[in-house]
């Protein structure tokens, strides 16, 4: 069952990056400060970043004070908007086996695959950053306030 629901890497860090910017405040925070708080690689932290700048979620702006900041309330934004803004909109359950191989009529494992699918859907539409946030503890947030 652990494996059952997968988030991929990007989706992970577009969640965990949006949390450290609501914990923030509204302050920017550089890439280089997320990716050393997350402790990812800075490369890979900004091309999801731009993909939430695209989403409207963040923004970004450059320069010596630059940084990255939310670009709406944490309330306003679901966890929804977050993994789709890198994943792309999330589709409906699918068989397991890739590919079908029975009618689906009775599939041995549907109902629970379905059931999965409604819950995590369900829980990233109705969760805000906002409460997310709240709840976020980052056991390296120290880094990022003793750089600062």
């Amino acid at each position: 069952m652990a494996n059952l629901v997968r988030i991929t890497e990007p989706a992970s860090l577009s969640l965990h990056a949006a949390a450290l910017l609501a914990k923030q405040g509204g302050e920017r925070i550089t890439n280089q400060e997320i990716a050393a708080v997350l402790q990812v690689s800075e490369h890979h932290l900004a091309k999801v970043m731009q993909q939430l700048v695209r989403a409207g979620i963040v923004k970004s702006t450059r320069g010596p004070s630059g940084g990255f900041q939310l670009a709406r309330t944490a309330d306003e934004i679901t966890l929804l908007d977050l993994f789709e803004a890198v994943e792309g909109p999330l589709g409906e359950a699918e068989c397991l086996l890739g590919e079908r191989v029975c009618d689906g009529g009775d599939c041995m494992v549907g109902e629970l695959v379905n059931t999965v699918h409604r819950q995590v859907r369900a829980y990233l539409a109705e969760t805000n950053l906002a409460r997310l946030a709240q709840r976020f503890r980052l056991v390296s947030i120290e880094r990022l306030a003793a750089d600062r």
